[in-house]
């Protein structure tokens, strides 16, 4: 892979994270590839295909996003196969509790200049806070 071909697919990434933060559903699916594979650790589970993306960020928009009271960005790596970020994020619950949460993802990068999915890296409890039903329909990932 060139360096410009690395800049670019680390511009999709880039992307992604900023519509999320947007909370648009539109263009955070744009940069995604056909067949997205997002895997929870370390819980080892897998979420794959398009409608299950499409269900979790509607999930993830509707549910989660409003319960984030500030996150920063700490830390950010560029690698052959993905953008790590590594986050701190504050959660206030319904209940007026609050949480700090860490969580590392890392965008992985797919063909034609798409994403081809996320490794998410986080405690159970912020998984399920992210995912929320969407948890009922993921695997184990497969152990070789």
């Amino acid at each position: 892979m060139t360096s410009a071909e690395l800049q670019s697919l680390v511009d999709v990434a880039r992307a992604h994270a900023q519509a999320e933060q947007a909370a648009d559903i539109e263009a955070t699916l744009e940069t995604l590839g056909d067949a997205p594979v997002y895997e929870l650790q370390p819980m080892g589970r897998v979420m794959r295909g398009s409608d299950r993306a499409r269900r979790y960020y509607e999930h993830f928009f509707v549910n989660f996003m409003p319960l984030a009271a500030g996150f920063v960005l700490r830390n950010e790596w560029v690698t052959d196969e993905g953008l790590g970020q590594e986050y701190t994020i504050w959660l206030r619950l319904p209940d007026g509790s609050r949480e700090r949460h860490d969580v590392i993802g890392i965008l992985l990068f797919g063909a034609n200049g798409k994403l081809a999915g996320e490794r998410v890296y986080a405690s159970d409890r912020l998984l399920q806070l992210m995912f929320g039903p969407l948890l009922d329909e993921v695997e184990p990932i497969d152990v070789e």
